[in-house]
């Protein structure tokens, strides 16, 4: 059996959420952006809104979100800009969310996250990267799925990271138990997670006509890295390989957006971006491309049903 051939665009590592939709007009569809108020998520709702979406902006803190909403308005002239809160390590937080939503809902990119935080658990006792970046979106994802069905051709949008090169999810002990605690392994299995979580969640929503895919949104400065040092910051942008910089914040959020509005990912689903096109296999040595152990089928069945069981404790 032949794997498919990977998907291509015109755009690349240069191009700008801007530039992206481009020409795509999403008037009377509803997106949300988790994070929506800070980095990338900022310029992705923005994407939407001058696209002439209705956004809303899930946030924890409610007060930026209103002023990154108040921007945005000015900006593109869309008044069809709301907030809501939604702290993505509080499952009742998740669950009013969900409840609080009516109606259909075209495009959900669960684009909030934490990275290389120390070591942190939630009341649960959950470490807290898994918590925020994959079990707080996977319990949102799963809740609004009879929303997504219901909007004909949505798109979900999972925003992964290089650093899932970093580990596989370690079944055994993801919330690092017994294990000593790494922040960037932790981080990178999370990131992981996103993964497999666009892998099963488009094959169990194949039905409702729900695409899913994750991505690598490229190197941003942003407030996601409050945990990391001046001199981690500049090892990490030298190991990405020679030439490489930072992306600016419309530059990052240029590969959500394709995903989230491009006719070309036309029912693609399940698989992983970077630079506006698909990722092929990671190269050792390399700071590119996508784990083998990222897409596996058998890995991102086994990882749904431990989030369900997870929740459900």
């Amino acid at each position: 059996m032949t794997a498919a051939p990977l998907i291509t665009t015109p755009f690349t590592a240069e191009s700008t959420a801007a530039e992206v939709i481009s020409g795509i007009d999403l008037s009377g569809r509803r997106a949300v952006v988790t994070g929506g108020a800070s980095g990338i998520g900022i310029e992705t709702a923005r994407a939407f809104a001058g696209a002439g979406a209705q956004v809303t902006l899930a946030v924890r803190n409610v007060e930026a979100g209103r002023n990154t909403a108040a921007d945005i308005m000015e900006t593109t002239g869309n008044r069809q800009l709301a907030v809501a809160s939604l702290d993505l390590t509080d499952q009742e937080s998740v669950a009013a969310f969900v409840d609080l939503w009516d109606g259909p809902l075209h495009v959900l990119v669960n684009n909030a996250g934490v990275m290389a935080a120390p070591e942190t658990r939630t009341p649960e006792g959950w470490e807290l990267q898994f918590a925020t970046n994959h079990l707080g979106h996977f319990a949102l994802a799963t809740g609004l799925h009879p929303a997504l069905a219901a909007a004909g051709g949505a798109r979900v949008v999972s925003v992964s990271s290089s650093a899932h090169l970093r580990s596989p999810v370690v079944f055994e002990d993801i919330h690092f138990r017994t294990r000593p605690y790494d922040p960037w392994l932790a981080y990178g299995q999370s990131k992981t997670a996103n993964v497999l979580f666009a892998v099963e969640a488009s094959k169990r929503w194949a039905g409702d006509a729900i695409t899913v895919n994750a991505l690598n949104p490229g190197g941003i400065r942003t407030n996601l890295q409050r945990h990391i040092t001046e001199e981690e910051l500049t090892r990490m942008r030298r190991a990405a390989g020679p030439g490489a910089a930072w992306k600016t914040p419309e530059q990052g959020a240029a590969t959500s957006v394709l995903l989230a509005t491009s006719p070309l990912l036309e029912d693609a689903g399940g698989r992983y971006f970077e630079d506006c096109n698909e990722a092929g296999p990671n190269e050792p040595g390399t700071n590119s491309g996508v784990a083998p152990y990222a897409l596996d089928p058998q890995a991102a069945a086994l990882l749904w049903q431990a989030s369900l069981e997870t929740l459900a404790e």
